[in-house]
């Protein structure tokens, strides 16, 4: 009777301690992404001045200009909704205005008066500092997701998580196209 009563009180013990794990690592990834939110804040906050410090040189690239704009709206938009779709879907817009900005950020080496222009020149390197932190920050999400995911895949977490209603988070990923190899031919004969 008392191995029993042991036996049931070490798997309680169990339990608990893998809920109490369950519950910091979905913590953690929520904090990590709460460290990409920080970051693409940083991001659609530079957007602005980007562009208008472009747009004062930039006539032929007003559609580029104006996609940028409507992307980060549509950004901003997505950035308040929390449901599982509305964070994929943030992760896709992202993706396509880091895109664009990156097509921004080329493009501008064709304008020597702008390429040289100090604003410029400074908005390129914060803009470049901080796609490097909002990768930083989505490797630390993407490694924090894994962990919680981990322990809710893994018995008995699996229980504890059909019982808690909780699913794995969504990873950031790089798009089909972002994959693709690059065509050296198209900036080299530019």
């Amino acid at each position: 009777m008392n191995w029993i009563i042991l036996t049931a009180t070490a798997a309680l013990i169990l339990i608990y301690f893998w809920y109490v794990a369950i519950v910091s690592r979905r913590n953690a990834a929520q904090e990590a992404f709460s460290g990409i939110d920080v970051q693409l804040k940083k991001r659609t906050d530079l957007v602005p001045n980007i562009l208008k410090i472009a747009s004062r040189f930039m006539e032929h690239e007003k559609t580029l200009l104006t996609e940028i704009t409507t992307l980060r709206t549509e950004v901003l938009n997505a950035a308040e909704a929390t449901d599982r779709d509305s964070t994929e879907k943030r992760f896709e817009l992202e993706a396509e205005l880091e895109r664009k900005l990156s097509g921004l950020m080329v493009t501008v080496e064709n304008y020597p008066d702008l390429k040289s222009q100090t604003n410029m020149l400074e908005a390129q390197r914060v803009y470049a500092d901080v796609e490097e932190h909002i990768s930083a920050a989505r490797r630390s999400y993407n490694a924090a997701g894994r962990r919680f995911k981990d322990s809710i895949q893994i018995f008995p977490g699996t229980l504890i998580a059909r019982v808690m209603g909780l699913e794995a988070l969504p990873f950031f990923e790089v798009s089909k196209a972002e994959r693709a190899p690059v065509n050296a031919d198209r900036y080299l004969n530019s």
